[in-house]
């Protein structure tokens, strides 16, 4: 390693006499699963008929598997320090206790917070809905933190009472602000990765569900009512039950009356009552009485969505997190699997998703299981075309907008300070500079990653941003840069310090050569590396983990 500074010397000291020998019991276990995981890959895509074997990537090396796990686990870059201390790691397990000590922090929590965030409001209904948005985050990241079952957190959504400024298990509700045509969309889209809102209005078109079980799983939900609260606070809703009074409601009257039970529209007579429907959930038939409470409904309904026996649970959330890992699900898009839909590699995802529930639906093992693959630990390459082999490669992941702005945080050391939480502010009620962020660098995570790409906005927003440039200027008091600077006075080990503060890696000699040569031909020492700072963040390479 060139360019050490005496902190980093520490850190390394530190980390390694501290640092545990061996991995725990749990892992293991998912050590074991992660082997059996590429076995299964080997068996159903990687021996061709004539017993010859598709090239696969090679593993990647010590620095890229530490930005890649930093990245996906705590969303933003390690420091050099961190660097430092893995690379003089010589513990053969250290990929696994990066993983553990990375689930264990509390940025794992806030970075999946903000993923399922997206993935609930990227498709809300109004954008009143937002008031619900950072609640949910913070609930979310509570929980993940806490290490509860996506079967928990998942029954929470589907039976969620309360205030949405309190209770961020609201979010899905409010996402859609409470229609019951929404709402049962959204809960088997996010929850089961089943798209059976094709089948609203006529039988699903490319799956095998028909317009009547639609109807049917929308009957769990028309006795919630969702209603604005009065009085002289922020506004805000309340999700709560509706269970006697008046039969109907208006669709469109948000804090309206809820409904008793739920009609499935006549299309030949809209002004019909239609036809009454009792509560069926379509993936096994299993049904209440009409008479049943909201609340009996809805648990009910959470309890058959995430009973082991339903294998959509368990492998909707399996094919999210291999495809934010891995960069390609087994299914594509994430959140459309079925019956009908192609699977690249059945058998895996049919292993993993029974392991998951078999492990009590544990989040974090999941994550320590498909980590320690080597289908997640092989080099990135780029994103294959139809007729290629899949999971051969690791694929570049586009970061999303908290983990740009998390990391040029980190990397600039500060961007006029984290922002302060603001009611109304921006996206999910956030203010400051993050706002900027999510607006401009924002994507649906439910969207395929083929289809993501950068936009002029984002160049703008990096290349031209007075707060980047303020934040990069080696002039500005008290800027980290010019710290920087005046305590690092060769110019190789100022190139790398940047490249490990920007890149997360060493820069080869190549690029040492050409920075060596820039600053020797601007002159001003200061001015040259705020050039090659700026270069660094508006790089591809900075804006994918790759």
């Amino acid at each position: 390693m060139q360019g050490l500074s005496s902190v980093c010397w520490i850190a390394v000291v530190a980390a390694l006499v501290s640092s545990p020998s061996s991995v725990v019991a749990d892992d293991l276990n998912a050590l074991e699963s992660a082997t059996k995981v590429d076995a299964l890959l080997a068996q159903e895509l990687f021996r061709r008929p004539d017993g010859s074997s598709v090239e696969l990537a090679p593993q990647t090396g010590d620095e890229t598997f530490l930005r890649r796990a930093t990245l996906d686990l705590i969303g933003r870059l390690p420091s050099p320090a961190e660097i430092t201390t893995f690379a003089f790691d010589r513990s053969p397990d250290k990929r696994a206790a990066l993983v553990q000590r990375l689930l264990a922090d509390s940025g794992f929590g806030r970075n999946w917070g903000r993923y399922w965030r997206d993935v609930i409001f990227y498709r809300r209904s109004d954008e009143r809905a937002l008031i619900a948005a950072l609640p949910a985050e913070n609930y979310l990241a509570e929980r993940f933190n806490a290490g509860a079952s996506w079967d928990a957190i998942a029954r929470s959504f589907v039976t969620a009472t309360g205030d949405i400024r309190e209770e961020g298990r609201t979010a899905i509700i409010m996402a859609q602000m409470g229609d019951v045509n929404d709402v049962t969309s959204e809960m088997s889209r996010i929850l089961l990765g089943v798209q059976i809102q094709c089948a609203q209005c006529h039988d699903h078109p490319t799956d095998r569900w028909k317009r009547q079980q639609f109807h049917e799983l929308a009957a769990f939900f028309p006795r919630i009512q969702l209603r604005p609260k009065r009085g002289g606070g922020p506004l805000s809703f309340e999700v709560a039950s509706f269970d006697n009074g008046g039969r109907r409601r208006p669709q469109a009257m948000v804090g309206a009356r809820g409904e008793l039970e739920h009609y499935m529209p006549d299309l030949n007579d809209p002004t019909a009552e239609g036809t009454l429907m009792t509560p069926v959930f379509f993936l096994s038939g299993q049904q209440l009485p009409a008479a049943e409470s909201d609340l009996e409904r809805r648990q009910a309904l959470a309890n058959w969505m995430t009973d082991a026996k339903n294998p959509w649970f368990a492998k909707a959330f399996v094919n999210r997190i291999w495809a934010e890992l891995v960069g390609e699900g087994f299914y594509e898009p994430v959140d459309d699997l079925g019956p009908e839909r192609k699977c690249s590699a059945p058998a895996t995802i049919e292993f993993l998703a029974e392991q998951f529930a078999a492990h009590g639906y544990d989040i974090k093992w999941l994550f320590r299981t498909i980590m320690a693959t080597a289908a997640y630990q092989r080099e990135c390459r780029p994103r294959r075309n139809p007729e290629q082999v899949p999971f051969t490669a690791n694929c570049s992941q586009r970061l999303r907008s908290d983990q740009v702005y998390d990391s040029l945080f980190s990397a600039l050391g500060g961007l006029a300070g984290e922002p302060q939480r603001q009611r109304g502010a921006g996206p999910y009620g956030i203010g400051g500079p993050r706002a900027a962020f999510a607006t401009v660098f924002g994507y649906d995570p439910s969207d395929r990653r083929d289809e993501i790409s950068g936009s002029i906005p984002q160049a703008l927003l990096l290349m031209n941003s007075p707060l980047v440039n303020r934040a990069i200027s080696e002039r500005r008091s008290g800027n980290n840069l010019g710290t920087l600077v005046a305590q690092i006075g060769d110019d190789d080990d100022m190139t790398t310090e940047l490249y490990l503060r920007c890149l997360a890696r060493e820069p080869n000699e190549k690029e040492l050569a050409a920075c060596r040569g820039y600053v020797q031909r601007v002159g001003d020492r200061a001015e040259a590396f705020e050039d090659v700072f700026w270069a660094l963040v508006n790089s591809a390479e900075f804006l994918y983990r790759n």
